[in-house]
């Protein structure tokens, strides 16, 4: 096997091994859609990883945005996609949707 090979399938395989152990976290759903989130709540549990599964149910972009999290995902109308959020301190998280700012906006309260 050539060595290009091999680091693609080394590659590959840490790729698959990480989207499987985002498998086996707890999910959260969140819709984004036209300017709105939902929930505007997100209750989780406090000191455990956290994998957020995002919906962009609408007609335009949206940004699901967090500063206090660093965290970032743009998603295309009608795209799915994930963010992993490390273990959180019990407390409250803002979250929005950084192309509406003004109406979408949320809350993940880690308890």
């Amino acid at each position: 096997m050539k060595v290009n090979s091999k680091i693609a399938l080394l590659a590959l395989t840490a790729t698959l091994s990480g989207l499987a152990h985002a498998e086996d976290l707890p999910t959260f759903q969140l819709t984004m859609a036209n300017g709105k989130v939902s929930p505007t709540r997100i209750e989780v549990p406090a000191n455990k990883r956290i994998k957020i599964s995002i919906k962009n149910s609408g007609t335009s972009a949206v940004e699901f945005e967090s500063v206090q999290l660093r965290k970032e995902k743009v998603l295309a109308p009608g795209g799915e996609s994930f963010v992993v959020i490390a273990p959180l301190d019990p407390g409250e998280y803002k979250f929005f949707d950084d192309f509406n700012q003004a109406t979408g906006q949320g809350v993940i309260v880690a308890k």
